[in-house]
This record gives structure tokens, C-alpha cells and sequence, in this order.
């Protein structure tokens, strides 16, 4: 039998994608149009949370209707859309990327973005080739990754979730990480406070240089 290589799972928005300003500026255009203020770089990282209604109630003081809910969540997304062109990957992750690759490792992309969106993106930058699989969202937005990392580690060949690890921006790939048995390394470029990611139990990184170096020591 093959033995499994090591294996590192990207998250997308906020990891290998830099969009943070673009997250910032279409929560704002959302949030204008429903009357709630405006918000900062650093207060969005200190509340942000998934299930991403909970976020929207740690700033309104309670859990918006299913209705409010539907229309933030469209509201984001049409501006987001507006604002993502001006985005790309993040500060060397294109060598990065290929570094792995070219050492006989393995990896993927598992996004809570749309996954309709995420493939012609992925492809448009020229890093399709990069990856075993490429997956994003098929249902309703706004839930846990952790469901989806357990279908996505199952689906791929000679990958063992214990050679595996999650890198990504948010406690979520942390929770996703362990319940699928793997490892996982939480970058601050994205959308927590290194005080939130912290509190996960992992390593903390300030790049995605640091978060490769680790994992080669995890998948080891």
C-alpha cells in the first residue's frame, strides 16, 4: 500500500486569497443599508465567529430574523463581489504553493466560499494545477466547516487526516481540523485577532512561510 503523503488543506478568504479589505468594505456597504454603524479592521477581527449569524448578534445585541439574515447575507455578498476584483493571493503563497508541490506533497482547498465562484477564481489565478481538489460551498453560507472537512479528507486518495494539516485564518478551520483528525496552523492575515485564534490551542502564525514550516513538521 502507498504510504500517505503530508497534505496541507488551504482555506481560501482570508488565507491564500488576501481579501480582507474587501470583506471590510462590502461588511460596511451591508451594514449601511440596514442602518447598523460601521466597523473597523481590528473590532471586526475581535467579534467575528461562525456560525456568522452570532457575529451579526454580537453587534446588534441579538440574533437577527431569519429575513434580516437572508438580506445581510445577499447584501454582503453583492458588494463583496464589487470589491474582490481588486484582490489576489496573499504575499508569496504562489511560491509557496509550488515549493509544496514540487517536494511530492499534497494539497487542497476547502472554502466556505460558493463553490461556483471559488473554481473559475482559483483557475483564473493559475494555481488550479497546485491542488488534488479544489471545493467550496454548495449550500446555505454562513455555517461550520467541520462537516465538510471530514467529506473532503475522505474523498481524497492517499491522504491520512493524521499527515494532514488545516491552515486558514479562523477558529473554525481549528474546530473543522480536529473533528477530522488533523492538525491545524491559524494565520492572522485574515479575519480573527491573535488573541481569538489563540484561544483555539494551535499555532499562531504571522505568514504563510511560518504556517508551511510548521506543517512540514506536523505532517511529518
Amino acid at each position: 500500500m502507498t504510504k500517505p503523503v503530508a497534505h496541507i488543506v488551504w482555506d481560501w478568504n482570508g488565507t491564500l486569497f488576501h481579501d480582507t479589505d474587501a470583506v471590510i468594505a462590502a461588511t460596511n456597504s451591508a451594514f449601511a443599508e440596514i442602518g447598523l454603524e460601521p466597523i473597523t479592521l481590528e473590532r471586526y477581527r475581535e467579534l467575528y465567529c461562525v456560525p456568522v449569524p452570532r457575529f451579526y448578534e454580537r453587534l446588534m445585541g441579538r440574533l437577527p430574523t431569519e429575513a434580516e439574515w437572508l438580506l445581510m447575507d445577499a447584501t454582503f455578498h453583492r458588494y463583496y463581489t464589487e470589491h474582490r476584483a481588486g484582490c489576489g493571493l496573499a504575499d508569496g503563497a504562489d511560491g509557496l504553493l509550488a515549493t509544496w508541490q514540487a517536494a511530492g506533497r499534497s494539497q487542497s482547498i476547502l472554502s466556505m466560499f460558493g463553490h461556483e465562484e471559488l473554481i473559475p477564481l482559483v483557475r483564473g489565478l493559475g494555481i488550479a494545477s497546485r491542488f488534488v481538489r479544489v471545493e467550496g460551498r454548495t449550500g446555505p453560507s454562513g455555517g461550520s466547516k467541520s462537516a465538510h472537512m471530514v467529506r473532503h479528507l475522505a474523498a481524497l486518495e492517499r491522504v491520512d487526516p493524521g499527515r494532514t494539516v488545516v491552515i486558514g485564518d479562523a477558529v473554525d478551520d481549528a474546530v473543522a481540523a480536529r473533528d477530522a483528525g488533523a492538525h491545524a496552523v491559524l494565520y492572522t492575515g485574515g479575519s480573527h485577532s491573535r488573541s481569538s485564534l489563540t484561544a483555539a490551542g494551535v499555532p499562531v502564525v504571522d505568514s504563510l512561510t511560518e504556517a508551511v514550516q510548521i506543517a512540514e513538521d506536523l505532517a511529518a
